[in-house]
């Protein structure tokens, strides 16, 4: 069973990071105060057939109107920021009938490897804290005999956000009615030929976006059909040394995490070329082939490119000694993946 990777004790935290923990606690106190308690906000994790990587967060959310069919209506992303995170909570997780109980990080987040012993597939946890009602949250078991699997970026990848430029970052992610977004063309219809072409085919999304729209993104993804999948997200705001968390490195951290995890698996990485994806995964095959089945690239129109603040400045991707294909859109990829034998005509 994988271990959960251990961040060595820094000797000093950086004054900012001190800073917002002691905001986040009075912002907690005052939640409390008004009778609000916390909750877990789970989110689909991954594992194999005996551990899991258990994935959540500990918040106190404001209460939200729904429409009678249960769906949160005009979801607006500032809702999502304005829940109080409750750091180092304690949170009880029962896996296959044994019950373990866990601390969430400084920020609420859960993100823990434990030992159990699961069936393939898609499997269903609980979590609970403070003594409160149990959520179910599921995790994908990925088989011992699977040999394929998916990691796909989100922004500007599956949905339309032009995420790089800050202005147009905050608009999308404070502003916009989840409603709003817009799916990628194609991209759906690719994914799930990916999986329903090769049964038990895990599906990772990893993104640089903030812990707090995963809800937004999981109802974004069902809404329009994308098969699902675990979610690696990340935490905005400073760490112990630096004023705000390194994108590249969630990423490529992530990436080696799941070749070791799975040293059996070859993944299909899909991004686009309007971040640092084609840099990253061009440095991930390059240092480990063997767990890379492909790259598809998805090419930003020239407005979409302008928007998201240019394309990225690798072209040569030779080095990365895997299948390389790129198109503007899904059908496209569909075509250039059939092209070089990852996907069958």
């Amino acid at each position: 069973m994988p271990e959960t990777p251990q961040s060595p004790q820094p000797p000093k935290v950086l004054w900012l990071a001190r800073m917002e923990y002691r905001f986040h606690s009075w912002r907690e106190r005052r939640a409390r105060k008004r009778g609000l308690l916390p909750e877990v906000t789970p989110f689909p994790g991954y594992g194999g057939v005996d551990w899991v990587r258990v994935l959540g967060r500990v918040l106190i959310v404001p209460p939200t109107r729904q429409r009678t069919s249960g769906e949160y209506a005009s979801v607006r992303g500032w809702r999502s920021f304005a829940a109080v995170a409750v750091g180092y909570a304690r949170v009880t997780i029962t896996v296959a009938g044994t019950t373990h109980e866990v601390v969430a990080d400084r920020g609420g987040v859960i993100d823990t490897v434990i030992a159990g012993r699961l069936e393939p597939g898609w499997q269903i946890l609980t979590m609970a804290v403070e003594d409160g009602e149990p959520v179910e949250t599921r995790v994908f078991i990925v088989g011992p005999d699977v040999r394929f699997g998916v990691v796909s970026d989100i922004d500007d990848t599956v949905m339309v956000t032009a995420l790089p430029r800050p202005l147009l970052a905050a608009w999308n992610s404070f502003v916009v009615d989840e409603h709003a977004r817009q799916p990628v063309p194609g991209m759906a219809v690719l994914m799930e030929r990916l999986v329903r072409d090769r049964p038990g085919t895990p599906v990772i999304y990893l993104s640089t976006g903030a812990w707090n729209i995963a809800p937004t993104l999981i109802r974004f993804l069902r809404r329009h059909l994308y098969p699902p999948g675990a979610m690696l997200l990340t935490d905005w705001g400073p760490t112990h040394d630096r004023w705000f968390r390194s994108g590249k490195e969630h990423k490529l951290s992530n990436l080696k995490r799941l070749a070791g995890e799975f040293p059996d698996v070859k993944w299909l990485l899909i991004g686009d070329d309007g971040q640092h994806d084609p840099e990253l995964y061009t440095t991930f095959a390059s240092e480990q082939p063997h767990s890379v089945a492909g790259v598809a690239i998805r090419r930003l129109s020239p407005a979409e490119a302008v928007l998201a603040g240019g394309r990225t400045t690798v072209n040569d991707h030779s080095a990365a000694a895997v299948p390389w294909v790129t198109d503007s859109d899904g059908a496209g990829l569909v075509e250039r993946l059939v092209e070089v034998g990852v996907l069958e005509s």
